[in-house]
């Protein structure tokens, strides 16, 4: 246990507070490399607004957005006070919704996000899977020959084009769900079970468009996976030994193959803390990809740094808890 806890456990840690330090240290940098200029952008502005405003009124804005976004001082100085307003979980301002600080806007829209890629990740990733393992193994299977052909016919479509298709058919020629949001307008927002189920009926074609597509990917890559193993050696060795065809799957070829797709599902879970963006604007949906998509359009300094720390710590994190959850999948790392 001791030699774990050294060997292992203490080298990812220390593994996952460097990426968070590098990430941070590169979110600080990039924006401060680029020729744009928040602070000017917000006085030209200003002065393209037509607004009749005096010099020294001008210099006294520059004063205060030049404090307001951290850029007083030397770069190390900058540097300094951004880890500083960071740990105590100030991000700024929002330059776009001026004065709603970046952390509020960001706490609104990352429970939509979550909530619905959560659930459509690991449906997709369990769904997949299993028709994968399936699929190699009972190749003969007539249902599983068609879901083998759907699969490879819906993987190489472009998501807009399937998250149109499911638009256009069941929101328009056959309206059984609505066309876009989380929530009617004007639908105040409250925990109670007819805004959950208003809230869940808008979620299932965003839903069904995101595991279509995340099925045929997970399903083919554990097809490949499954089709090598079947002809290991460990395997045919167990079908001559008289070995349940259920067991040998689960426990031979499953179990062995699922190892890189855990590490995929991993990645993907750390990619919901950026949002689907094409997901969320095809279906205007509320969540981190609308939010990104309005932060670049507005060029909001502020927001895109809060938006790309939070993608950083939430991919970060969720390769973090795989490499601690791994050997419970993987028994030959709890031995090296």
């Amino acid at each position: 246990m001791r030699k774990f806890f050294l060997s292992y456990l203490i080298p990812r840690i220390v593994q996952y507070i460097m990426v968070i330090f590098l990430g941070v240290t590169l979110t600080f940098l990039i924006p401060r490399l680029s020729p744009n200029d928040p602070v000017e952008q917000q006085v030209s502005r200003l002065m393209m607004s037509g607004s009749q405003v005096s010099p020294e009124a001008i210099e006294h804005l520059r004063e205060a957005l030049t404090e307001m976004y951290g850029l007083e001082g030397s770069d190390w100085e900058q540097y300094l006070a951004f880890w500083g307003r960071l740990l105590r979980g100030d991000l700024g301002p929002s330059l776009s919704t001026f004065p709603t600080p970046v952390s509020r806007l960001l706490g609104q829209a990352m429970p939509w996000t979550f909530g619905l890629l959560l659930f459509s990740v690991l449906v997709s990733w369990i769904v997949g899977n299993i028709l994968g393992a399936f699929a190699s193994y009972y190749h003969n299977n007539g249902v599983i020959r068609v879901i083998d052909v759907l699969s490879q016919a819906v993987r190489p479509i472009p998501y807009y084009i399937m998250a149109l298709i499911l638009l256009a058919t069941f929101a328009y020629f056959i309206p059984i769900f609505p066309f876009s949001g989380a929530y009617p307008p004007g639908t105040r927002v409250e925990l109670t079970p007819t805004f959950i189920l208003t809230v869940i009926r808008h979620s299932i074609l965003p839903a069904l468009s995101l595991i279509i597509i995340g099925v045929g990917g997970w399903f083919l890559g554990m097809k490949a996976l499954t089709s090598n193993i079947i002809s290991e050696d460990y395997v045919v060795y167990a079908e001559n030994a008289g070995l349940r065809e259920n067991t040998i799957l689960l426990q031979y070829v499953t179990r062995n193959a699922l190892l890189p797709q855990i590490t995929g599902l991993a990645l993907q879970l750390g990619l919901i803390f950026s949002g689907a963006l094409i997901m969320e604007v095809v279906f205007g949906y509320p969540g981190m990809g609308m939010l990104t998509l309005q932060a670049v359009l507005a060029n909001d300094y502020t927001l895109i740094m809060g938006i790309a720390l939070l993608s950083i710590v939430g991919v970060a994190t969720s390769v973090l808890i795989l490499d601690l959850i791994y050997p419970f999948f993987d028994p030959r790392v709890r031995y090296q």
